[in-house]
């Protein structure tokens, strides 16, 4: 087992501090030896996973799920999924706040954990995936700017926003994490302030003081059939608002355990993480479903582009039609920054992920050369080039290109939800074959294993049915079926190639022989002096601002 183990540090380990390092790093937190730096706070960290999935999913996607489906589906498959991504959030943060490393991410962990054809396989998933997110997001924004009457060439928008989200992306992670809390948070005050006009809307507050309850869910309707009629048609509407949700919430719990390689004290404030994570996916995603669902009717006919994809938003479409003037034009330049605001946080996804590859050996070494500032400023090159897709907008329909891209990141996204159900087993495993209890754990979630099994039945259902609207007679087509099944045989023959040019290793590694062990050490030394700065100022905060800390405790940034 110890040879074992030793192979997997020499392989797979990410690079650690040495004891000089570790010394440095006490008189100066922000001081690492190589590679990224941990810049990324408590607060940071949450916002930028709650930032980076409460993009133009919620506030554009939305819309032709609602077109499609009718209000009563679009809230019951939001709420459910809610409740899948929380099973997922609970697998990745025992598993990420047991063994916080720099450079960390899923991947790594099905390297270091189940084997390293799946880390392989999954590292270069994550990598083109959220690459082409980039481009995603910049659609989503040329399909919201488009709400206003203009002339300038839907290239010069792409460009600008390519430009900003790229250059972005090389500043420091400090100052990175710093300007994407604050976007955030501008993105989380609007669904607040957004939901609060919905509840005066409903009750007849607005300028027309017509009362709407849930007037829409009569006419026209709460529910709509969809490619068939009757209950066939009605299942198959909720089926597929139930997989176009999904794409909201992809890649949020992944982020989480990505920020938290640069994030201080990670056995302290992962935990947190998951705790308000729940909350906050019930408040924004659930209850802005039933919201919109409230105030804006699924007949409505620029929810969608002709039929042809997603157009206006929801939000700015009732505002609109209830009468508030210049209001709409407000919330659809939030989402306008909703959208920079996701693709920056796709983008560092996608570069933290190519340097956690060439930290393990997978790419080549020149993806993990990091500045000064800890940068990995040839991954964030390599990884912006995707988002060159974008430009597909200038040759076809908008939205038409963004249903193709919410299509292939969904596919990426069962995939990796159902990996981390597997990572999280064979940890399970590995922890009982090697005497490590629930109390060496520093969190460990109630409703597991039994959630891990639920969410990969579920997921895994998904990516088979992600596509299943172009099976129906008169609804084929090539690019529909690709888009929607590309990932799947790419993922796979990722997997297979690695595996045949490593047949000599198992397919699967012994619980005893997993690596339980390597840079925890390392950590505990990084966390002990934040820890101890932390506890004193939270002290004094404690003393003087009671009630302050009350509101950061329910926001969830302490």
């Amino acid at each position: 087992m110890s040879k074992n183990k030793e192979e997997l540090k020499e392989t797979n380990e990410l690079p650690s501090t040495s004891h000089q390092a570790v010394d440095v790093a006490q008189e100066d937190p922000e001081f690492i030896v190589n590679g990224t730096k941990r810049g990324i706070k408590s607060r940071h960290a949450q916002m930028l996973a709650l930032g980076g999935t409460i993009g133009t999913g919620l506030f554009v996607g939305t819309g032709q799920a609602l077109a499609t489906a009718g209000p009563a589906f679009l809230f019951s498959a939001y709420l459910v999924i809610c409740c899948l991504i929380y099973c997922i959030v609970t697998t990745v943060i025992e598993v990420a706040a047991y063994l916080p490393v720099r450079g960390m991410s899923v991947a790594y962990y099905g390297n270091r954990i189940v084997s390293p054809s799946l880390g392989f396989a999954l590292g270069w998933l994550y990598w083109y995936t959220w690459g082409v997110s980039v481009a995603y997001e910049i659609t989503a924004a040329a399909v919201v700017i488009d709400y206003w009457p203009n002339t300038v060439p839907t290239a010069v928008w792409i460009t600008v926003m390519l430009v900003l989200i790229v250059a972005l992306n090389f500043f420091p992670v400090k100052v990175y994490g710093e300007s994407e809390f604050w976007f955030a948070s501008i993105k989380v005050f609007a669904i607040i302030g957004l939901l609060i006009l919905s509840v005066v809307l409903f009750f007849g507050g607005g300028p027309s003081r017509s009362r709407l309850g849930f007037w829409y869910w009569q006419d026209p309707g709460a529910t709509k059939e969809y490619l068939v009629g009757g209950a066939g048609g009605r299942f198959c509407a909720f089926l597929f608002t139930l997989i176009y949700s999904c794409f909201s919430f992809n890649f949020g719990p992944e982020l989480i355990v990505i920020a938290a390689g640069e994030m201080q004290s990670p056995r302290k404030n992962l935990p947190k993480a998951a705790l308000h994570f729940i909350w906050r996916l019930i408040i924004f995603y659930a209850l802005g479903a039933l919201a919109i669902g409230v105030i804006c009717r699924s007949d409505e006919s620029a929810l969608t582009n002709g039929g042809q994809g997603a157009a206006a938003s929801p939000w700015v479409i009732a505002i609109k039609n209830a009468g508030i003037h210049g209001l709409d034009s407000v919330i659809n330049a939030v989402i306008v920054t909703s959208a920079w605001s996701s693709g920056n946080s796709v983008l560092y996804m996608s570069s933290r992920s190519l340097y956690s590859l060439a930290v393990a050996g997978n790419a080549p070494q020149i993806f993990a050369r990091c500045n000064k500032h800890g940068v990995p400023y040839y991954a964030v090159i390599a990884s912006s080039l995707f988002s060159l897709f974008a430009y597909l907008n200038i040759g076809v329909v908008s939205g038409i290109v963004f249903n193709w891209l919410v299509s292939v990141i969904n596919t990426a996204g069962f995939i990796s939800w159902v990996c981390c159900c597997i990572i999280y087993f064979r940890f399970r495993k590995a922890c009982a074959a090697q005497d490590i209890t629930a109390a060496d754990l520093p969190y460990r979630s109630k409703l597991q294993p039994w959630a891990a099994w639920v969410a990969v039945v579920a997921f895994t259902l998904f990516g088979l049915l992600n596509g299943f609207s172009v099976f129906f007679p008169g609804n084929f087509t090539a690019s529909g079926f690709l888009t929607s099944y590309i990932g799947l045989p790419v993922f796979f023959l990722i997997y297979l190639g690695h595996r045949v040019s490593t047949r000599s290793e198992p397919w699967i590694r012994s619980p005893d022989s997993v690596d339980l062990e390597s840079g925890v050490e390392d950590t505990l030394a990084d966390e002990r002096p934040d820890m101890a700065v932390q506890e004193a100022i939270a002290t004094s905060k404690q003393n003087r601002y009671k009630w302050l800390r009350k509101i950061y405790i329910v926001w969830g940034w302490e």
